[in-house]
């Protein structure tokens, strides 16, 4: 027989699964509390929960489906998961530390593989497996809290996979995370490489996270040669979604743009991009480009045109800031998530 999951539960349905047990309400809120807040690795861990009932859960229960395989440690505290789920499959998931912060930020996969194929990133490399469904895409927070024993406090949906492909399960993820997790939807992100659609929807779901844009180039013609959607969903398209995002929400929107060395970090690009740019409400937020196993042709961006590239936007009144490179060493950083198995 195959055990019960109780990560896959919301609390309600949770109270309703331990009381036709024969329990009452409050051991359902003490073992969700064990799951959620104290990070319990096991049923043994619920001191509180009565012995007997700590071994009807042992015997037709599990806290989690999936496990870590691997971890990985950068140099500079970023801790870099593999995940195995129930069918043996595996996703990376990446935890972030900052030194001078006490923001601890989850960077979760939402697919094993991916479908988008752009050029600059590795997870597309082996192809697409499957989507992860709602409980695998959380459980890769709770799976790092048990390791660490440190609290989760931001969430970035940007490992492996494109989110808005596997819309459904994310919207369920997100409603977990902010009610089991207390996570609020302020200190989430999704990134997206642009499927127009699920960005009209996603602007009318009852929890909205910082929609973060993957662009990574001023115009039609550089963005077909690097991300395939382009030739699916244009950049114009993609432009009056971003301004109805803007319009129906009110929040600001975050553009994501990887430099790559002497294709779309000249100057000429940073004044398109502007001018793209000049009626969307947004932060910009530039990649220096990570290189990944093949042979692509591209090339991380010199110091000083990243920095005149930033200069340039900046003198057109957007906020602009160049990401923290973390966990590179580990192939943890931007693009670099492959799911490798060793």
């Amino acid at each position: 027989m195959e055990k019960i999951t109780l990560s896959k539960f919301s609390k309600e349905e949770l109270v309703e699964y331990i009381v036709s047990q024969g329990e009452k309400k409050f051991r359902a809120e003490q073992i969700h509390s064990w799951i959620w807040a104290k990070n319990a690795k096991s049923f043994d861990d619920m001191t509180d929960v009565k012995k007997e009932f700590r071994q009807f859960l042992n015997e037709n229960c599990q806290i989690l489906d999936c496990k870590i395989k691997t971890r990985q440690i950068s140099s500079d505290g970023t801790i870099k998961y593999l995940i195995e789920f129930k069918d043996g499959l595996c996703a990376e998931t990446v935890l972030m530390r900052f030194d001078n912060r006490s923001n601890l930020s989850m960077c979760v996969s939402c697919q094993v593989g991916c479908k988008m194929g752009c050029k600059f990133c590795a997870t597309g490399k082996n192809g697409f497996k499957r989507n992860l469904e709602a409980n695998e895409i959380v459980s890769q927070i709770l799976l790092a809290q048990m390791d660490t024993n440190l609290k989760i406090t931001n969430v970035v949906f940007m490992g492996q996979g494109e989110p808005l492909d596997n819309f459904e399960n994310i919207k369920k993820a997100i409603e977990l995370i902010n009610k089991n997790l207390q996570i609020s939807i302020r200190r989430m992100t999704l990134s997206t490489s642009g499927i127009v659609p699920k960005i009209y929807e996603l602007a009318k779901n009852d929890l909205i996270p910082t929609l973060a844009i993957s662009l990574h180039a001023p115009n039609h013609t550089i963005r077909e040669k690097i991300m395939p959607i382009e030739k699916r969903y244009n950049i114009e398209e993609l432009k009056k979604a971003l301004k109805e995002f803007n319009k129906v929400t009110k929040d600001r929107i975050t553009i994501e743009y990887i430099l790559i060395g002497g294709l779309n970090d000249t100057k000429e690009c940073a004044l398109e991009l502007i001018e793209f740019l000049k009626d969307i409400k947004c932060n910009i937020n530039l990649i220096p480009y990570n290189p990944v196993d093949d042979d692509n042709g591209f090339k991380k961006p010199i110091k000083k045109d990243m920095l005149k590239f930033k200069y340039l936007l900046e003198a057109s009144g957007k906020k602009v800031t160049i990401r923290l490179e973390r966990g590179a060493d580990i192939d943890a950083a931007c693009g670099q998530l492959a799911g490798k198995q060793a």
